[in-house]
């Protein structure tokens, strides 16, 4: 499918420079999210024509769907300079004040985690977006004095895994709400086989597949996956990676033939050997992984995947976990069979 290019970059691929080489940098090469990626498209090539910057955007979704990449293709597409940042490393006002006021006109304001604002930064932005302005506090008690600062006319994009974490307030102000869903596997092949050409390694369908199979449904995990194996194939396989050596190469990294990682059957098997539904932070504590982590990164997939449910008394492990880890089910688990 893909033929090798320039030369292959080892064990150096880990570093970001690598990572954000496999990025699109336009919405036409942006592979999955179709709904996504025509909305934005239609709302760009409408704010070019008025002359105005884009719409405040919001994208929410799990880790690894290409929120920070389309943020940075929006700002390519709108020709505007990008300022990149993130909720928790914004302390007070006066942080955001200064990151603000250096907007040039049409920037793009990048904010990763912005679920994870202080309410009183959140607050501070609402003039910001609506009117482009931010009202500065000089001094202090009786001598206090306010001023007023007009701002240049920007786009701020915020991206975030807990949407339900946003104030509605804050959440209104955008103009543009738009949540990234898991890849269906066409389309983690294609950008499996687009990774592998960038990165200078030979591909087949098989390889392709396999890897697509095994990615979770995100592009995050495709890509990481392919940087792994691409070392593989480079020290013993002549720098072609086929589905045999992709299965190799996954059995390395511990990724089982659902796609599942060591730390996803720790899961899986806390809730199996439980028998019963579990906390949130009982998980945690079991597997020895932050609540917040399991919620975000693993649950999205598990829950997706028929392993586990949410009730209201907490996670429970579905029929096909039971399976997958060999275990004999609840006597009451029968009736899953059905659903899955």
């Amino acid at each position: 499918m893909t033929q090798p290019g320039a030369q292959p970059g080892g064990f150096a691929a880990r570093d970001d420079a690598a990572d954000r080489a496999l990025r699109p940098r336009r919405l036409a090469d942006f592979t999955g999210q179709q709904a996504v990626t025509r909305n934005l498209s239609l709302a760009i090539a409408a704010a070019r024509q008025r002359k105005q910057p884009l719409d405040h955007v919001l994208l929410s979704g799990p880790p690894g769907l290409g929120k920070t990449t389309l943020a940075h293709i929006m700002a390519a597409e709108m020709e505007a300079e990008i300022r990149e940042t993130s909720g928790p490393m914004i302390d007070k006002p006066g942080d955001l004040a200064g990151i603000l006021s250096a907007l040039k006109p049409g920037s793009v304001l990048f904010i990763d985690e912005i679920h994870a604002l202080k309410r009183v930064v959140e607050e501070y932005l609402y003039s910001a977006m609506e009117d482009f302005r931010i009202t500065i506090q000089l001094g202090e008690g009786a001598a206090t004095q306010s001023l007023t600062l007009t701002l240049a006319p920007f786009t701020l994009v915020g991206a975030t895994t807990r949407e339900g974490q946003l104030s509605a307030p804050f959440r209104s102000r955008f103009g543009i709400v738009e949540r990234l869903d898991l890849y269906r596997p066409e389309d983690l092949v294609r950008i499996a086989a687009r990774s592998a050409g960038l990165l200078g390694v030979a591909i087949d369908d098989d390889g392709c597949r396999t890897i697509a199979e095994r990615s979770r449904g995100t592009a995050r995990h495709a890509n990481n996956h392919l940087r792994r194996i691409r070392d593989l194939a480079q020290v013993h396989y002549g720098n072609r990676i086929d589905g045999k050596v992709a299965e190799e190469g996954l059995a390395m990294l511990g990724v089982d033939k659902a796609g599942l990682t060591e730390l996803d059957r720790r899961i899986l098997k806390a809730l199996c050997e439980a028998r019963r539904p579990l906390g949130l932070k009982t998980v945690s504590i079991t597997v020895g992984e932050e609540d917040a982590t399991i919620e975000d990164v693993y649950e999205p997939f598990l829950i997706q995947g028929g392993f586990i449910e949410k009730t209201p008394t907490g996670r429970r492990a579905c029929l096909r976990a039971y399976r997958h880890l060999g275990l004999a089910p609840p006597a009451d688990d029968g009736a899953q069979e059905r659903l899955f």
